[in-house]
């Protein structure tokens, strides 16, 4: 059976949760802190409050001896107590005989006697104590025994801790309740602000969806704002936009190229079709049609490894270094003077570039086979490199008068140039190479007659261009 799996939380969620668990934590955190401060300060106030009444008791007992349980329990005797126990709402005052039973009764709340507090009563020295804790319907109170002295009785002071404790407990819950709408309004904020956030990735990942889907690379993207979210729609816009691109130049490729291959293909079929009456043929012919034969298949092959080099860039990867233009301009000179007979001159600075040498050789050597290659009269040809400007210049017939652009174009060939041998991929190999340089190519024509052709590439920084070596002219 196949396993069945959950599906995860959406990306908002998780954020609502993340916000809900984080404020938590921090109320958590904030709440604990309040209420271990906020009880150890009524905490020591209730001690506070408890020694002094504490010690107000004793002082009197010593400072006035000969006190007896009858003038304190008696209402209408001055004693002198401070009347402010009596008054207090958590302070109980209770008068204890000598035997230990409770002289002043009537009170609210009747403490308990235990056996420090008869103990106490018997005590000769005023002002003695003696302390504890006990229950007195279901609170906690803390007792504190003070003698009369001459074994005469003594006085219970205690304080009732259940308001305290209450408050402590209401403060508590007060604070976990605060928590709670803490946490409720921090998932819900976090709700909206995940929202916004990542609606702009939801939609991403509908386009993203749609393009697996439909194949189709013209979809809207959303890169709207200048946060990552945005950062990351423009990116994949771009990416989007130079798929289409790439997909459109394979399919004009793909056209073009199946277009080119027509007609030496329908040669070739041509020439083999009459290979099967090549004994009939008279030798004149026999020898025409093997030459267009293997004329035909060199072009063919030509054509087929250009065509491979321009759609795949299957050449090997060259690192980028510093190139001096002077000697790549001698190294395709002195290959051309032996290749097509021909004078060929060079006048070079020495500007040098960042690039891959053998591609930039490959494109200086191109211009330099279209101008012998159309100049049949054998006139020199000149390289001219000025500042990161490459021109090859030639006495040809020129340009034909068309957009300079229209001459880069794959398989593009002036009508009388179209009976010469070539594939009409030159011009375009010499585009590629040069805008992957990051750098731009011309043609015009050479004022009296001929042509010019080159690039200018971005020329390398001077301090670099020292450290690596700059090239000399040839």
């Amino acid at each position: 059976m196949p396993r069945f799996r959950r599906p995860r939380p959406s990306l908002r969620l998780t954020f609502s949760v993340l916000f809900a668990v984080t404020a938590v934590l921090v109320a958590t955190g904030v709440g604990a802190l309040s209420h271990s401060l906020a009880a150890r300060l009524t905490w020591d106030r209730a001690d506070d409050d408890f020694r002094g009444a504490v010690e107000a008791v004793a002082g009197f007992a010593a400072d006035h001896g000969g006190l007896t349980p009858e003038v304190l329990a008696d209402p209408d005797e001055d004693a002198g107590l401070d009347e402010s126990l009596y008054d207090s709402r958590t302070l109980v005052v209770q008068v204890l005989g000598p035997d230990g039973d409770i002289a002043d009764e009537g009170h609210p709340l009747v403490l308990p006697v235990a056996g420090t507090d008869r103990a106490m009563t018997d005590a000769e020295e005023p002002g003695r104590t003696a302390s504890g804790e006990t229950r007195v319907g279901g609170e906690r109170v803390r007792v504190t025994a003070v003698s009369l002295g001459g074994g005469r009785g003594a006085v219970q002071v205690a304080q009732r801790l259940g308001e305290v404790e209450t408050l402590l407990s209401d403060l508590r819950w007060r604070i976990v309740l605060v928590g709670a709408g803490v946490a409720a309004v921090a998932g819900v904020c976090g709700w909206f602000v995940a929202g916004r956030v990542t609606r702009r990735l939801t939609d991403l990942a509908r386009v993203t969806r749609l393009v697996s889907v439909t194949g189709h690379l013209d979809l809207p993207v959303p890169s709207t704002g200048r946060d990552e979210v945005g950062q990351l729609g423009a990116a994949f816009d771009t990416m989007l936009n130079r798929l289409a691109r790439a997909r459109e130049d394979q399919r004009r490729l793909a056209q073009e190229a199946g277009h080119e291959l027509r007609t030496p293909l329908t040669s070739l079929r041509t020439n083999i079709a009459l290979l099967h009456r090549f004994d009939e043929l008279p030798p004149h012919a026999r020898t025409q049609v093997l030459e267009d034969l293997t004329s035909e298949s060199r072009e063919l092959i030509q054509l087929v490894n250009e065509l491979v080099q321009l759609s795949t860039d299957s050449r090997q990867p060259e690192g980028r270094e510093p190139v001096a233009l002077a000697e790549l301009a001698e190294r395709v000179a002195r290959r051309f003077r032996v290749r097509a007979a021909r004078d060929i001159s060079v006048r070079a600075d020495g500007s040098s570039v960042s690039g891959q040498p053998q591609a930039l050789e490959r494109a200086l050597a191109n211009l330099v086979e279209n101008a012998t290659k159309f100049d049949p009269g054998g006139h020199p040809v000149d390289i001219r490199v000025e500042q990161g400007r490459v021109e090859v210049r030639d006495r040809g017939p020129g340009l034909p008068d068309v957009p300079e652009d229209r001459l880069f174009d794959r398989f593009y060939r002036a009508p009388e140039a179209r009976s010469m041998p070539g594939s009409g991929l030159g011009l375009a190999i010499v585009a590629h190479i040069v805008h992957a340089h990051g750098g731009s190519v011309f043609a015009r024509n050479r004022e009296g007659a001929g042509a010019v052709t080159g690039f200018v590439l971005p020329l390398l920084g001077e301090d670099e261009g020292r450290a690596d070596g700059d090239g000399s002219p040839g």
